[in-house]
């Protein structure tokens, strides 16, 4: 839920782009002339980062089944992928996050990876170029979620994994601490700073959700329940889940943090599958906990749309410009994993949001959507969205007022 603030250009800087039509959508699709096609690839996540310090953002990809991906951007919202960065080799990456590790001033990336168990820490240098220095991850795992932040406030931006094999007796979220005597090396704190949990995690958020001073840790887990982490100011987690009202079972697969009502608290939104393109299993219902100051309560039947569909991946993002922060919410059709298109829900104000996707989102936003960024692309002012996808084309959708 980063913001890039970029300075502004003119409107010409846009790229031509699909027309949505008549519709007046919030957003035009850039995809066919701003980045690069490949309707096959499983980009399941992508980061907007300045890589090479230009002004403008360039996206990092989280590719499933191939090598992970760098796209440049050209200053005006037009990527083209810079072949090679991240090494030759295929693994099974999920996520991608983005931070100074060591604290040279050049953004570094890391990777996560499931089946493969294959982390991967680049660190960043002059003219956007990268040097692999996985090794000194301090291990491999069956990873699936993934944050960074300062957990510990030392200054230095530490990694957390959410694991996801509890089946096969691992599942144990892995809290790594930057090391302070080397920024950019990493050491392995889960077995004193975290509750010994097996978990099948999907997601990790790091947020200040109490509001006093350091990042707690939100865990949505594929098999119930998810949970709440409150950290003690020093990067020790300890477990605090009976604040969150899970009136059902959920397959949770991203968790966003986010004030939904204008009321100054944090709220949390999951959203779920009713199975991982299997059969027809839980409700895969969106589910948003609003905080009441002491605990998460479920309102979602008084604030948002019902869905039949399963999402594996959205977005917050104020699309209307109104002040008040919005959702986009990837739509698949599960049983059978058939492409459907990407959701926009409005906010009222009050955290109400109302399924606007007819007239909100061009028609051409139809896919097996994943995880999704923000940031402002062509340095018009406007937060632009990047859209990734399982087996379909990434997208680039360009706000506008």
């Amino acid at each position: 839920m980063l913001r890039h603030l970029i300075a502004l250009t003119a409107l010409a800087a846009t790229p031509a782009a699909q027309d949505p039509g008549p519709d007046q959508s919030m957003f035009i699709d850039a995809t066919a002339t701003a980045l690069p096609a490949a309707a096959q690839l499983h980009a399941l996540d992508g980061v907007f980062v300045d890589v090479d310090r230009d002004g403008d953002l360039d996206l990092a990809l989280a590719v499933e089944g191939d090598v992970n991906r760098l796209y440049i951007n050209d200053g005006t919202g037009r990527f083209a992928w810079r072949q090679g960065v991240f090494g030759t080799k295929a693994h099974d990456t999920e996520h991608v996050r983005t931070a100074d590790f060591n604290g040279d001033g050049w953004p570094d990336l890391v990777f996560v990876a499931e089946d493969d168990k294959t982390h991967q820490l680049f660190l960043g240098s002059p003219g956007g170029r990268f040097t692999d220095a996985s090794d000194r991850l301090p291990g491999r795992s069956e990873g699936n979620g993934l944050a960074v932040g300062d957990v510990d406030r030392d200054g230095l931006p530490d990694i957390v994994i959410g694991s996801s094999g509890a089946a096969k007796g691992d599942g144990q979220e892995l809290l790594w601490l930057n090391d302070k005597a080397r920024p950019g090396h990493f050491v392995d704190a889960t077995a004193t700073h975290l509750p010994a949990v097996r978990d099948d995690t999907q997601d990790v958020a790091l947020i200040d959700i109490d509001g006093d001073g350091d990042l707690d840790m939100l865990v949505a887990n594929e098999r119930p329940p998810s949970r709440l982490l409150l950290n003690d100011g020093q990067g020790r987690f300890a477990d605090a889940s009976r604040r969150l009202d899970l009136k059902v079972p959920m397959e949770t697969r991203e968790a966003h943090v986010f004030d939904a009502n204008g009321d100054g608290r944090l709220d949390i939104l999951l959203l779920n599958l009713t199975s991982n393109a299997g059969k027809w299993d839980k409700d895969p219902q969106a589910r948003l906990l609003v905080n009441d100051g002491r605990r998460f309560a479920d309102e979602t039947a008084d604030r948002l749309p019902p869905n039949r569909f399963s999402s594996w991946g959205g977005e917050v993002v104020d699309f209307d410009h109104d002040g008040h922060p919005d959702l986009l919410v990837g739509a698949i059709d599960v049983p059978g994993f058939e492409p459907m298109q990407v959701r926009a829900y409005r906010n009222d104000g009050a955290g109400r949001f109302r399924d606007v996707t007819a007239t909100a989102m061009p028609a051409t936003t139809k896919g097996r959507a994943w995880s999704m960024d923000v940031g402002d692309v062509n340095r018009d002012g406007i937060d632009d969205v990047f859209i990734g996808g399982w087996g379909t084309q990434a997208r680039l959708l360009l706000g506008r007022r």
